[in-house]
């Protein structure tokens, strides 16, 4: 319900940027088309072009200009969606299989750039250097954060400080740039820019802390992905980190040799030494830290609904079950 009350805050410019996002879309070549709508239209919830509508609106502006930097931000999220399940080899994703899974890893790949090339095309016709020069900066960023994360893959010693610098440049990033441009193109001053810059890289930190608690403790058809994936991937997160800092030799060396092999294998076994460690607790602890973060820089912003819609989604980022 209380998801509900933020995108109505917005319920108008959300449904201009959908048809926007619809129209741009187009291409003369029918797969591209068919890949692109599959995606796009798989049932996330758009909270990265949802961040520039309320950033922009709580910081002033009044224009239209708001909805092609919202289709922008979309477009760039759903590239490295694109990308990610190719490097990942995901068959599932929010509940149904992955394009790749359907149309091969070459379409899909293919068709992401498609997306980053109509993003890019539509952030020109924006015509502001600051936007653009923030925008091409976070897709370096995030396309770095997707290389150390390869890197790490199957890696157990990776430390809590090298997984917050994985986690921004590979998630909290975007969420950045879109509040970041929401208040470039108001033309926020100095301090707002700053505090909805950073209002939305704590957000996104908070969103991926929880992410990664739900893959050991969620519920599978909530979230539309496997319980464990993560630990099948070989991907070393802040609980695994937290337990094997905090578990005894056995259980550390358990969930090493769990981490290196990959699989399920040990899944079982691993839960129980997260939930015995306190780990679950601990990364809640971290991602509400960042959510309280989040909501402490909206204290430069004029009092507005788009206001309280920010600091409400600071609350959904951490009470959230998928």
């Amino acid at each position: 319900m209380t998801a509900q009350r933020i995108y109505d805050t917005v319920a108008d410019d959300f449904s201009r940027v959908n048809d926007l996002i619809i129209k741009r879309l187009a291409s003369d070549v029918p797969l591209v088309e068919k890949i692109a709508h599959y995606i796009i239209e798989s049932g996330g919830k758009r909270l990265r072009p949802l961040l520039v509508l309320l950033s922009s609106r709580a910081a002033g502006f009044t224009g239209d200009d708001h909805l092609k930097l919202a289709a922008v931000i979309e477009f760039l999220h759903t590239a490295t969606l694109l990308h990610d399940d190719v490097v990942d080899t995901s068959d599932m994703r929010r509940g149904r299989s992955t394009a790749n899974a359907r149309w091969g890893n070459a379409p899909s790949v293919l068709v992401g750039d498609f997306l980053y090339a109509r993003a890019f095309e539509m952030m020109v016709e924006l015509k502001s250097l600051p936007i653009m020069e923030v925008l091409s900066r976070a897709t370096a960023v995030i396309a770095e954060g997707e290389v150390m994360q390869l890197m790490n893959i199957k890696n157990p010693d990776l430390t809590e400080d090298q997984y917050m610098t994985v986690i921004h440049n590979k998630t909290a990033m975007l969420f950045e740039a879109a509040s970041h441009t929401g208040a470039l193109l108001a033309g926020a001053d100095k301090a707002r820019e700053r505090a909805l810059r950073d209002y939305g890289k704590h957000l996104g930190l908070a969103f991926q802390l929880v992410d990664d608690v739900l893959d050991y403790q969620g519920d599978a058809e909530a979230m539309g992905k496997n319980v464990g994936d993560d630990l099948a991937e070989g991907k070393t997160t802040l609980p695994l980190i937290h337990a094997m800092a905090y578990g005894s030799d056995e259980e550390r060396q358990l969930i090493r040799q769990a981490i290196r092999k990959g699989g399920l294998d040990e899944l079982p076994k691993v839960l129980e030494i997260v939930e015995r460690s306190g780990a679950i607790e601990y990364t809640m602890a971290k991602a509400r830290q960042q959510a309280d973060l989040a909501r402490a820089c909206l204290d430069t912003l004029a009092p507005s609904a788009q206001k309280d819609s920010l600091e409400l989604l600071t609350e959904v980022a951490v009470a959230r079950v998928s």
